[in-house]
């Protein structure tokens, strides 16, 4: 399907692709990863034939045809109504259309005794063929159910494309590239405008696509649920691995130990012979001896050792104590000139409660986030902080925001005057800024080194309540996972905006879903609050009497004496036959990490013995396992945590219902 032979690009001493050569099949679902800079964008440019290569090193067959969507949106002509400009994906169809249209105009004023006429009678039967295996008929439909998938609206249908942001159009030109069903797609983070609820639907609507695909994304959910193959972009050179990027992660460590173990053997290697060349080559006698060694050295095909990825490094200072409620949000109200974003926000949260807010775009999630940081104003209702809550707030543009004419370093340091100089470039270094880095003016900053930056600055500021609005946008996927780690570590409350599904799941453990004007909050993580939506979509409404509308119901029916008695006995019984089973779990559970424990404490003792590593096979094989029982121990404790968690909140159910 394509082919690329051999890439080269060079600016300077820097490599940008270094005897590139891949080889993409029919069916095949890659992701192209690497960090910020390291080409993926322009690898698929040269793909697609946006940015130019030498003769031959990009070859695709005929039949090949490519669906591109860029990071950049692309213009499109005015006057032409949303759906119309949907439709053009289909030009091919709607040409042919046209010319069976016009063959059976001429049919209908051809005589049939005309020879004519049975070349137009053939001619019409080929045409219908083709408009068949196109499914021209579905057109309409087809083209409707893809943009409300993406998020937008029946009534948006006929609205000019240029009414809508740069992100509704990024949106559309996707919908076009889906619709027109290439046998190659080229995603270049296609996930980055949607929210959860068009992502899922786009994972959703690709993982039955029927061509191959190329991925660039920073979502690793969506990585993980689509790919097959893993192409990463490190120092020039393209590495293939099988599977997707959660396996690749674990084969990258593995390859890269196995890597570290050969590079330092031929080290020595060469150390002992430069050691012998030095102490023989002015003997006569050895002098022959010690040229052959060199030789020998000049031949040998080096171990260049690959630099590993570097990521920032850092955790939140500690949260300042606060009383136990957090935050209290009761009615708030809010609406831009008559548009309305939510009408009845009502949600409290506990000291070191992490809660992720979520909607589609428009919900009005940016909006709540900046009202809890006092950069705007509710229309109606209230909100409270507790006792000694100190909120910190981080926005999407947060990036954009920064004195473009100052230094890194200056920029810490106006925000921070009490913090000494070596504090200061001790939290830049944490962020990737050491040395004369520190020096560099903020408008020659990379996006990335931008978000860094003013992560960094939030940092320096003590609080015990962040408020960030899609914190991980422009940081590639090993910054993401620190970032993550240091806010499941974080001891105070954290809301975040994000449709990063994979960053968000372990540290959330409450959602606060914004639709149609009103907050919904649900308990656990986002997967688990996905998996209650699709479960609320599948199951069949509940029944009512007469036609009428069915009111809600209340968990339990307010009663009486001897009948509320009889209630709370009934639902201690039932939770009372829920906590057999849970504990049966957690006594398994816990097995199992004694278990995994004791193997990796085996494992650890093995790996110690320098032996192993002069058998290299034998030592990728223990680290393939030692990594695949770290995974599983930190499973294992995920799910015990888990029971246990259950657990206590059936038991104080219990005891709060008598």
């Amino acid at each position: 399907m394509l082919t690329i032979n051999d890439l080269n690009i060079q600016f300077g001493d820097k490599h940008l692709f270094k005897h590139v050569s891949a080889r993409l099949d029919g069916q095949e679902r890659i992701g192209l990863v690497g960090v910020n800079g390291t080409g993926k964008s322009t690898l698929i440019k040269i793909m697609v034939g946006r940015n130019e290569s030498d003769p031959g090193v990009v070859t695709r067959s005929k039949r090949t045809t490519i669906g591109y969507l860029p990071q950049e949106v692309d213009s499109f002509p005015p006057g032409r109504t949303l759906i119309d400009e949907a439709k053009t994906a289909f030009a091919d169809a709607l040409s042919l259309q046209q010319q069976l249209d016009a063959c059976n105009h001429q049919l209908g004023v051809v005589d049939p005794s005309d020879p004519e006429f049975a070349e137009l009678l053939e001619y019409q039967g080929e045409l219908q063929e083709r408009l068949e295996h196109l499914d021209i008929f579905r057109i309409q439909s087809q083209t409707e159910k893809v943009l409300l998938g993406l998020g937008f609206k029946n009534s948006d249908f006929d609205k000019e494309c240029q009414l809508f942001s740069g992100g509704w159009l990024m949106r559309l030109m996707l919908a076009k590239i889906l619709l027109a069903e290439p046998s190659l797609l080229l995603l270049d983070e296609p996930t980055n405008h949607l929210d959860i609820e068009s992502l899922t639907w786009l994972e959703d609507f690709l993982k039955n696509y029927p061509g191959a695909m190329i991925l660039i994304s920073h979502d690793r959910s969506f990585l993980d649920a689509l790919t097959n193959l893993t192409w990463e972009l490190s120092l020039g050179r393209l590495i293939a691995y099988k599977g997707n990027y959660s396996k690749f992660v674990t084969d990258k460590e593995i390859r890269l130990e196995v890597q570290r173990a050969a590079y330092e053997n031929q080290q020595a290697k060469i150390q002992q012979t430069m050691r012998f060349v030095d102490r023989f080559r002015a003997k006569s006698t050895k002098a022959k001896q010690a040229q052959s060694r060199l030789k020998q050295l000049d031949k040998m095909d080096l171990i260049e050792l690959e630099d590993t990825d570097k990521s920032i490094n850092f955790h939140f200072p500690p949260a300042a104590s606060s009383g136990r409620l957090a935050v209290t949000v009761n009615h708030l109200a809010k609406k831009y000139d008559d548009k309305e974003i939510f009408t009845d926000l009502s949600f409290e949260l506990q000291r070191g409660d992490k809660m992720a807010v979520v909607g589609v775009n428009g919900a009005g999630k940016s909006t709540l986030v900046k009202t809890l940081a006092g950069l705007t104003l509710a229309d109606n209702g209230k909100f409270s902080f507790g006792h000694n809550v100190i909120p910190s707030y981080f926005g999407q543009h947060q990036a954009q925001e920064l004195d473009q004419n100052i230094s890194v370093f200056d920029t810490l340091q106006q925000n921070t005057t009490e913090m000494a100089t070596t504090k200061i470039r001790s939290l830049l270094g944490t962020f990737l800024f050491r040395g004369d880095e520190v020096d560099k003016k903020v408008n020659v900053l990379s996006g990335g080194e931008k978000s860094r930056l003013a992560l960094a600055k939030m940092i320096a500021q003590p609080a015990n309540l962040l408020i960030m609005d899609e914190p991980t946008n422009h940081l590639d996927m090993n910054s993401q996972e620190i970032l993550q780690e240091a806010m499941r570590q974080y001891d105070g409350t954290i809301i975040v905006v994000s449709h990063n599904r994979f960053f968000l799941d372990s540290f959330v453990n409450k959602v606060l879903e914004i639709k149609d004007g009103r907050g919904n909050l649900y308990e656990g993580n986002i997967s688990e609050y996905l998996n209650k939506v699709r479960q609320s979509r599948t199951a069949p409404p509940p029944a009512s009497k007469s036609g009428s509308d069915p009111k809600p119901q209340t968990t339990v029916t307010a009663s009486k004496g001897k009948e509320a008695r009889q209630q709370k006995a009934l639902l201690r019984k039932e939770r009372n036959k829920k906590l057999g089973p849970l504990k049966k779990q957690v006594d398994s559970a816990e097995a199992e990490v004694e278990k995994l424990e004791s193997r990796k404490t085996v494992l650890e003792q093995a790996m110690a013995d320098p032996e192993l590593y002069n058998d290299q096979e034998a030592f990728a094989e223990r680290s393939r396992e030692y990594h695949q029982v770290e995974r599983s121990l930190k499973r294992a404790y995920l799910e015990w945590e888990e029971l246990q968690e259950k657990i206590e909140k059936l038991e104080t159910e219990m005891v709060d219902n008598g």
